[in-house]
């Protein structure tokens, strides 16, 4: 197998590098946005950036992303855009920028909506500048960025801008560009086509020319766009050398293609138009795809693009086609072949009156048309429409190769979908493994396209949906795979032994040498099947290690997911392993196979269950386990070996590795999701064509639902009837009693429901009948009967006054239907969610209720606040942890009133006794908690929750058992994968073929942090990242959108309410004395402070994107241990991170400065961004670390979640002339840039202070200008403090370390990494699971030992400014009470390192 070349990393410009860019220079000249007198606007700027700048550096990405990033686009290009300017330069300058956005990830098209009024003419011109001569003006390579510009046109239907331009190509009219014949033929197949036709040719004479003729050139643009390639195509030699302009060029077009295919609304009449090109037998056909390296992905992209064309749908429909339907089609094909053979052909009598089954292999396809010449095979094709008719005595022009592969492909027996998914083996290969086209590096620039399925708006059914996510979900397991093959073979350090065999010069935790290896069993097929059911072998390894290893061993459960890999090293004893060289030639790795944990052996030879018995001592280091081997992979591997003579890979297995249980689900998961594409997915039909991306996104909201309920009671939601007029403003609310005193909660309300989906019935004046009807509310208070003379029986009540926004969502999440709730921070949504279910646990006591959240956390959270009201414990089941339930106390107090209501209290209380014993008896049968958990899963529990990945895991189990429920709601729902967000959707069997789901409620925030997904390929191209939460809201279906926040002051909480709708305060953030008074010894509640170079270093890199920044980190602390010296408690304080490295150079250096000091002590938490999300603090310290490039801050998600952390207080250490001209953090940023740069302090302030926020200090106002001063001054400040105070004891208390010290060294920044990600994220967390939502973005770290981070001595710089005492002082104290630092404990393992990928939340 070859081994892959590494890509590089793109260069990202540093800000010096920017700042003495030609580009840049021109934009502070031209369109910089913080440059007051600009120049005015000239053609021959854009002229000579697109000359010198982007074609002279063939369109380097780098260049492109400085100019993008310098707002060129919006302050220039666009702005000053008409048609009379419209120059290629012009043209081609929009275009990279937009194809820039979109690489970045970065909203495109908002400055073309704000000015569309020339868009319609740009596009035209996009398109004539596609169909030129790639020898005229435009070149090819220009060429291939229009045509990723077109493809972005095509996958941004949303727009109505972009799909008013698009649909003219794509609409029926295109059918122009079909041969005539074969457009009678569509025509004759569905008449109403006809008559659509008839109307569009009338309406087309009606036009005058020169509009038709424009009509005409949009209509044929992708038939001409077709052809055009097929030249390009033709012109790629089979051996000579080829420009990778001309391949890119056809990899793009293809791409382009599939993604036509893949959306309903452009495959509708575009698929026609495809086949009677004959596309798909062209390439085929081609040198390039011969090309064995040139042409590999464009090879992978042609089998998707056949997939897709074949897909199983009916075009015009929309509708599923069953596999009946399909050999229905392929029969009717085959049948008129023959018919044609029959009427007109002699020779093929024999093929026209053969059975289907016998002539419909591509054998005896071509065994029947092979011998026949060109004008025959071209008369045959014309006779099914599928060339235009050869004049007679004309020889036809087409090769025979052609024509003979055209009725071939077209005839030949396909096998159905479902079956070739069947057929493909769950564990990925080390041919899957290690191929950068379906499995790229964490290098993956977004330059190249990649043979990867999308997952955008829209899906053409469910199958194609859940393949989209399966395929999507197998490869980021794979990747991850990837990663811990990489890393455990790498430690076993495989050399090649003197006599030419493997011997290992280390040892891995995760791996170990295989002693022996046999198949111990191969059970028959089913029937139909052609794969065994079952293949088994025995494993044996020899555990040789520590104990706690040994046991970890020893632990492997049934299930869990192992690796079998041959390696067969070239390389002698004692060579090294590089890290940056490709991985497999190095260890000479050959076969990577899966397999699953049936159990270990014990000495019989048996296999050891599982269960409650202790398990079996085994002698020995010895041990044996018994495998499941996947049976579709063995049964290919045996094939290859039978019939092509290669060597029995089952025969050459030299390691075995584990995984870790929390990242080793994969396979369960992808099972759950083939099993559904092998069931009759039923959706409800109020969901289904929302889920798929089409028809009316709001059909499923309860106002349009036919089986909205007019009355529902609201239980304890109001507080008083004066709560519950005001959650209804502009409503007329009537009481049903008078009496005020009786007019209290509970309440009942009875809506006013319209029939005929919300059209107004008239009366005979023509007047609105019910105007005032539609706005009356009945409310009818009610009594909750007496349940018990006890105190634990009275009812827990809800003591929240919920807002009108919040009462909206409740009664949304009440109804029928599907609810989409939009929580921006501190607006309540947990509350609202455990109101939403307390109100359907009452309203409907027969529903069952299924809570699936992203995390335990959040499940906890909720689960702690159901428990706070009134739902009884008995119902409440908690899944996951081993299928333990919750167990919950619920306390009941009790009302006096008259004694027979008291009396009949007692009776009910008896009786629920009573009716608790019976239950209790199937308790008592039960022996084990699983058991006892499946009966309260079946029977008894009325609200179930569980978190989305045991859901995924579970979905079998849960289905046998006959799980039921009628409503879901989910918590953190734009966190959760597309898939796994889909799946709890159908954790039950389907009643009479209908779901018995009747409510969906999903609340989230897609403004913050999505899934995490580790591998940046899958998350820029294949945009896996998009929750359905945020696909939803991007299709237009309606939400509730929270609207007052009660977490933050309103100064920071108008740093990030821009990105919401309304956001705005509640009445206690102006009102309550902590949000109204100052924040104590700092001027400002919020500062952006600048931090300039120290010692000449900014962000420094020790490891790959491994980012830190000594100066911010420094800084950071500093300002903490002068909150902390103020009388701050320093667990409201949190410090936060942007990424990981800087995270473990902050914890390392408040380990050093105040961590065991009791008069600072340690932050509540330094951590990430990511992981920080869903939490909150006082006091907010973030340092954003670079300075070099913006990286993945631009993402405005993760801007939002860093501002809307504090409550009181945010302090931003930034480079600050890098974040501000950032397009993205405008509106942030130009808020913090308004305040001075530089900290302001009031240190004579002690905390708490009663000063109010925004006045002026009565104490002096100082100015921290850099952070050795601010060093300096906190510790001047500490010293002062301890001679002080009298309580001071010198054995008690210690100086906290010199904030620096003289015998420390500058850190190595010789070197200066030139090569830089863009957007990536911070290392993981070691303390964090690998299922957190913050298993993100990031690539491997360097697996060489993480230097020790020696942090760079400030003393040089602080000592200039002390006074002599406090010099010696500080030097005195640096020797007493500080060691050398070491390296933090997070990283001192590169394994255990930040492993790779991904930003934490």
């Amino acid at each position: 197998m070859a081994a892959t070349a590494q890509p590089k990393k793109i260069v990202a410009p540093t800000v010096s590098q920017i700042n003495a860019e030609f580009v840049t220079q021109l934009a502070c000249k031209y369109w910089a946005p913080h440059i007051k007198k600009k120049s005015p606007f000239d053609i021959k700027v854009i002229e000579e950036i697109y000359e010198k700048e982007i074609v002279k550096s063939r369109f380097a990405i780098r260049k492109i992303m400085l100019l993008e990033f310098s707002q060129y686009l919006e302050n220039y290009l666009w702005l000053n855009y008409s048609p009379e300017m419209s120059s290629k330069a012009y043209l081609m300058s929009i275009c990279c920028m937009v194809n820039e956005k979109f690489r970045e990830n970065v909203p495109a098209w908002e400055i073309f909506k704000k000015k569309p009024d020339h868009f319609p003419f740009f596009f035209k011109r996009i398109l004539k500048a596609a169909l030129a001569e790639t020898d005229g003006e435009f070149s090819l390579h220009e060429q291939t960025v229009l045509l990723l510009f077109l493809d972005h046109c095509f996958n941004s239907l949303e727009v109505d801008l972009i799909r008013s331009q698009v649909q003219q190509l794509i609409s029926l009219p295109m059918w122009m560009g079909l041969q005539s014949a074969r457009l009678e033929l569509e025509l004759k197949k569905t008449p109403k086509l006809r008559k659509f036709w008839n109307l569009i040719k009338k309406n087309d004479e009606k036009m005058d020319p020169e509009a038709r003729e424009q009509a005409y050139q949009e209509r044929r643009f992708l038939s001409q766009l077709i052809q055009k390639f097929i030249s390009v195509l033709k012109s790629v030699p089979l051996s000579e050398p080829v420009t990778m302009d001309k391949v890119h060029y056809c990899e793009r077009f293809i791409e382009l293609m599939i993604d036509l295919e893949a959306l309903l609304p452009t495959r509708r009449w575009f698929n026609t138009i495809l086949d009677d090109s004959h596309l798909l037998v062209h390439c085929y056909l081609s040198s390039l795809v011969r090309r064995e390296e040139d042409g590999h992905l464009f090879s992978q992209l042609l089998d998707m693009l056949k997939f897709y064309t074949g897909f199983e749908i009916n075009d015009q429909t929309g509708n599923a086609l069953t596999e009946n339907e399909m050999t229905t089609i392929h029969y009717d094909r085959i049948t008129s072949l023959q018919r044609a053979a029959f009427a007109h052909f002699p020779e093929l009598y024999d093929f026209a009156l053969s059975n289907v089954a016998e002539v419909d292999t591509r054998d005896s396809l071509v065994k029947f048309f092979g011998p026949l010449s060109s004008n025959t095979l071209h008369q045959v094709a014309s006779y099914l429409c599928l060339l235009p008719t050869l004049p007679k005595n004309e020889d036809t022009t087409f090769d025979k190769e052609f024509l003979l592969e055209l009725l071939v492909s077209r005839h030949e027996r396909r096998i159905s979908q479902i079956q070739q998914l069947n057929q493909m083996p769950l564990y990925p290969t080390e041919k899957i493994i290690w191929d950068e086209n379906i499995v790229p590096t964490e290098y993956y620039s977004g330059e190249g396209c990649l043979a990867l399925p999308k997952l955008n708006l829209q899906f053409l059914t469910l199958h194609d949906y859940l393949l989209r996510n399966f395929n999507l979900f197998r490869l980021e397991s794979t990747y991850e795979i990837r990663q811990d093959i990489e890393d455990s073979v790498s430690r076993m350090k495989p050399w090649q032994s003197e006599y030419g065999g493997v011997v290992f010069g280390g040892w891995a935790r995760m791996a170990q040498p295989i002693v022996a290896f046999t198949v111990v069993e191969v059970a028959k097929p089913n029937i139909g099947e052609n794969w065994p059911t079952r293949v088994r072998a025995d494993v044996t390894i020899n555990l040789n290690v520590r104990d706690h290893i040994k046991d970890e061993w020893e632990g492997l459960r049934k299930h869990d997911v192992c690796f079998l890999i041959t390696v067969r090293p070239t390389k002698p004893y004692g060579t090294k392993f590089d890290r940056r060289r490709p991985f497999i030639e190095q260890v000479g790795l050959v076969y990577v196979r899966g397999c699953e944990i049936q159990g270990m052996l014990d000495d019989k030879g048996r296999v050891i269950e599982d269960g409650p018995e202790p398990r079996p001592n085994l002698r020995g280091e010895s041990r044996t386990f018994r495998v499941f081997l996947d049976p579709n992979q063995y049964q290919q591997d045996m094939t290859n070996t039978i019939q092509n003579g290669a060597e029995d890979v089952y025969d050459t297995f030299n390691i075995i590795m584990r995984r870790k249980p929390k990242e080793n689900n994969f396979k369960a998961v992808l099972e759950t999701i083939r099993n559904l594409m092998n069931t009759d997915c039923v959706v409800p039909d109020w969901l289904h064509d929302i889920i798929l991306g089409y028809g009316d996104p709001s059909s499923a909201h309860y106002s349009k639902m036919p089986n909205q309920i007019a009355t529902l009671d609201f239980n304890d939601t109001f507080l008083s009837i004066e709560h519950l007029k005001a959650s209804f403003p502009g409503h007329n609310v009537k009481v049903t009693v008078d009496d005020p005193a009786l007019q209290i909660p509970p309440f009942r309300i009875t809506f006013p429901v319209r029939s005929g989906r919300g059209k107004k019935r008239k009366d005979a004046d023509g007047e609105d009948e019910d105007t005032e009807e539609a706005k009356t509310l009945i409310v009818e208070p009610h009594v909750i009967p007496n349940r018990g003379p006890y105190p634990y029986n009275q009812p827990k009540r809800n003591t929240i006054q919920f807002t009108h926004t919040q009462i909206e969502a409740i009664r949304a999440g009440m109804q029928p239907g599907l609810t989409m709730v939009v929580g921006p921070p501190g607006t309540g949504k947990t509350d609202v969610a455990v109101q939403i279910i307390s109100n359907i646990y009452h309203n409907f006591p027969e529903q069952r209720t299924l809570i699936v959240t992203h995390s335990n956390q959040a499940l906890n959270q909720l689960f702690e606040k159901i428990m706070a009201l009134d739902i009884d414990e008995r119902h409440l089941l908690r899944l996951g942890h081993g299928e333990e339930e919750l167990e919950t106390e619920k306390d009941f107090s009790r009302s006096y009133e008259e004694d027979m209501e008291i009396a009949e209290g007692c009776f009910r209380h008896i009786k629920k006794i009573f009716t608790q014993l019976e239950e209790f008896r199937a308790s008592e049968l039960l022996r084990s908690g699983l058991d006892r958990s499946k009966y309260l899963l079946v029977k008894e529990a009325k609200i179930i929750a569980m978190t989305c990945t045991h859901a995924a895991l579970k979905r079998h189990d849960l289905v046998k058992l006959g799980f039921k429920y009628d409503n879901i709601l989910m918590e953190e729902a734009a966190q959760i994968l597309e898939i796994e967000t889909f799946i709890p959707l159908l954790l039950q069997n389907p009643q009479d073929g209908f779901s018995r789901l009747k409510r969906w409620i999903m609340i989230g925030d897609h403004h913050q942090l999505p899934p995490v997904i580790k591998n940046m390929a899958f998350q820029k191209y294949s945009n896996m990242e998009q929750s359905l939460f945020t696909r939803f809201v991007r299709v237009g279906v309606p939400t509730v959108d929270l609207d007052a926040q009660g977490r933050a002051r309103a100064s920071l909480c108008n740093l990030y309410n821009w990105r919401y709708k309304n956001l705005g305060n509640l009445p206690h953030v102006q009102l309550l004395p902590e949000f109204s008074t100052a924040n104590a010894g700092l001027l400002y509640d919020f500062q952006l402070i600048n931090v300039e170079d120290f010692q000449g270093v900014g962000e420094s890199e020790p490891n790959p994107y491994f980012y830190q920044n000594l100066g911010e980190a420094e800084y950071v602390v500093a300002l903490f241990m002068y909150m902390c010296l103020l009388g701050y408690p320093a667990d409201k304080i949190s410090i936060l991170t942007t990424y990981n490295g800087q995270k473990h150079l902050i914890r390392d250096i408040i380990n050093r400065r105040c961590g065991n000091n009791p008069l600072i002590g340690r932050p509540n938490k330094v951590t990430t961004v990511d992981r920080f999300q869903g939490q909150q603090n006082d006091y907010i310290l973030l340092s954003l670390v670079r300075t070099r490039a913006v990286g993945h801050l631009r993402d405005v998600r993760r801007l939002v979640v860093a501002m809307s952390r504090a409550r009181l207080g945010l302090y931003i250490f930034a480079r600050v002339s890098l974040f501000q001209n950032c397009f993205e953090l405008t509106p942030a940023f130009s808020q913090l840039t308004a305040r001075p740069l530089h900290l302001h302090i009031i240190p004579t302030e002690p905390f708490p202070t009663t000063r109010k926020n925004g006045e002026r200090p009565s104490h002096e106002v100082q100015i921290i200008k850099n952070m050795p001063q601010m060093a300096n001054f906190v510790y001047n400040m500490y010293m002062h403090l301890i001679q002080t105070t009298h309580h001071y004891h010198q054995t008690f208390l210690q100086l906290p370390p010199a904030m620096v010290e003289e015998n420390e060294e500058i850190p190595n920044q010789e070197t200066e990494l030139d090569t830089e990600e863009e957007g990536l994220p911070a290392q993981t967390d070691t303390t964090s699971s690998p299922t957190d939502a913050s298993a993100g973005q990031e690539p491997p770290a360097s697996q060489t030992d993480t230097t020790p981070i020696q942090l760079e001595s400030v003393l040089s710089q602080t000592a200039d400014s002390c006074d002599p005492e406090a010099a010696h002082a500080l030097t005195e104290a640096t020797a007493t009470v500080t060691g050398p630092v070491a390296a933090p404990a997070e990283t001192s393992n590169p394994r255990d390192a930040p492993s790779a990928t991904a930003e934490t939340k």
